[in-house]
């Protein structure tokens, strides 16, 4: 009769070993995985319990309506002799001063730490709208081509290799080059070629002058779309790719063109996909701080894009004049330095000294940074999903 060790695999290993490190395995796994959850979780937590009081109140409206709509100022914390603390600004100080009377003891300013964030808001949308308008346009025009037109070979793998290497350059990097390739070289159509010029090309009516495009919306949102531009070629490039080739064969075959094939059979299925990297891109164009302290922001400025002080036009303008003033206005909004929620915020942290005042407008300021990143994602979400819905293989 044969005992039980007779009946068992020579070749087997040792099970209870085996199992031991599988546990342990899924165990150190799960344990990375929830530590990520926890930090993230214990970050957006304390950023919600000091930045949700300074933007939501207890009374209606239930929100800090000044703070959402009105642009930074300098505050002025007055204190009188009984220890009693007004905050006003820099037009409510006097008044203030002169009621108290005697009864006046300090006053405090902290800068941009009163009025609100509506100026960085404005700004940051702005820019983003901007770079991820850009940066989709060449991205996908660059994936598709890659993708669909490019022939295989070492060529192709070095243009692979060289947008790796463009998603690995520091983003300090991308604002030096929009710097020089933005703000002092970009071409732009004048009268008079600025001395700076680096070329001029005279057209006759016009010059085409390399003088740049100051710093300004148009350069920060520009140097923005180089930044993300990596991410949304390589994911837009991989859904494309994701595409089941039969649908290119089918829509051939019927006597379409590649661009027609491309166009109605490929795209409107890789379409949700792009839309994924378009999220990717928001989040990382509105939270860079390094290229637009080069290329848009400013840390103080007290009126919006579009409040640029125009000359005034005669009672008698025509409607042509008057829509000719209403333009140039729009596209001024493109040419104006902003500011940004990421540089407000890195002014605030690091350029004036830190109190309690100055605290409450960080929190606030990156509570509602936050908000606005996830509204915009959550759109581009909503969009991802209608389109999966409505094309589906």
């Amino acid at each position: 009769m044969k005992s039980k060790t007779d009946h068992a695999n020579p070749f087997a290993g040792d099970s209870t070993g085996i199992q031991k490190r599988e546990t342990a395995a899924r165990w150190a796994l799960r344990a990375g995985s929830y530590l990520v959850v926890l930090t993230t979780a214990a970050i957006m937590l304390h950023i919600f319990v000091k930045g949700a009081p300074v933007v939501f109140r207890s009374e209606w409206p239930f929100v800090n309506t000044q703070f959402l709509t009105e642009l930074p100022s300098q505050l002025h914390v007055i204190e009188d002799k009984q220890g009693r603390r007004y905050e006003t600004g820099v037009n409510g100080a006097d008044a203030i001063k002169k009621e108290l009377g005697e009864n006046y003891r300090s006053e405090k300013t902290i800068a941009y730490s009163g009025g609100g964030i509506l100026g960085p808001i404005v700004g940051t949308a702005l820019l983003v709208i901007v770079s991820v308008s850009v940066a989709l346009f060449l991205g996908v025009a660059c994936a598709i081509y890659l993708s669909e037109y490019a022939k295989h070979g070492k060529f192709l793998e070095l243009i692979r290799l060289a947008i790796l290497n463009l998603a690995g350059v520091p983003s300090v990097v991308f604002g030096l080059f929009g710097l020089g390739a933005f703000v002092l070289t970009a071409p732009v159509f004048v009268d008079v070629p600025a001395d700076r010029s680096v070329l001029a090309i005279p057209l006759g009516f016009t010059t085409l002058s390399f003088e740049g495009w100051d710093t300004c919306v148009l350069s920060g949102g520009f140097t923005l779309a180089f930044v993300i531009l990596p991410v949304i070629i390589t994911a837009s490039e991989q859904c494309l790719q994701a595409v089941p080739q039969g649908f290119r064969e089918t829509s051939m075959a019927l006597g379409a063109t590649r661009w027609q094939t491309i166009r109605y059979s490929v795209l409107p299925f890789a379409t949700p996909g792009i839309l994924t990297s378009s999220i990717l891109g928001i989040a990382r164009a509105a939270g860079e701080t390094a290229p637009i302290m080069f290329t848009a922001a400013l840390a103080f400025k007290d009126k919006l894009p579009w409040q640029k002080d125009l000359p005034p036009l005669p009672a008698d303008a025509s409607v042509f004049a008057q829509w000719e003033q209403s333009l140039q206005r729009f596209l001024g909004i493109f040419t104006e330095s902003v500011q940004a929620l990421p540089y407000h915020i890195y002014t605030l942290a690091a350029k004036i000294p830190q109190n309690e005042y100055s605290e409450r407008a960080q929190y606030g300021s990156v509570f509602v940074f936050l908000v606005l990143v996830a509204a915009l994602a959550t759109v581009s979400i909503w969009m991802r999903i209608h389109l999966r819905k409505k094309y589906r293989w």
